[in-house]
């Protein structure tokens, strides 16, 4: 009986050397951002990037999601657009005295990197914000 003993040490050894996975890397937020900002520079691949830094491209483009949402810590995620105000256009004043409503005539011009959009009159802002988030990807 003494002889089984040994054969369930071997079989649980061998078990463990050959079903054992490599250890996951754990990034840092510091690293994940560097790695995102590397993906966003003019021409750069996702794959690419991805392949030089040892992580699948999938995990990047679900990085770059968080960091374009502001949602991957730091400060760094948010950027400020520039904004110009041109006082040329018609002054927003009431429709009638004892009125809350008022003339929201205007014109609002927006330049993207790949894309202008110049929305004159009344904006919807629902439609805008659908508009936006549409172009911002």
């Amino acid at each position: 009986m003494d002889t089984s003993r040994p054969a369930v040490t071997e079989i649980a050894t061998r078990a463990s050397s050959t079903g054992s996975r490599p250890k996951r890397q754990q990034r840092t937020v510091e690293e994940k951002r560097r790695i995102v900002e590397a993906t966003l520079v003019e021409g750069a691949s996702v794959a690419r990037v991805a392949r030089t830094h040892g992580v699948n491209a999938n995990q990047v483009f679900g990085w770059r999601r968080l960091y374009l949402g502001g949602r991957l810590g730091g400060s760094g995620a948010i950027k400020l657009l520039p904004v110009h105000v041109n006082e040329s256009s018609p002054s927003l004043a009431p429709k009638s005295e004892g009125s809350c409503s008022t003339s929201l005539s205007g014109t609002i011009h927006i330049e993207l990197r790949h894309a202008q959009v110049r929305i004159e009159g009344r904006a919807d802002p629902v439609l805008l914000r659908v508009l936006l988030e549409c172009l911002r990807a």
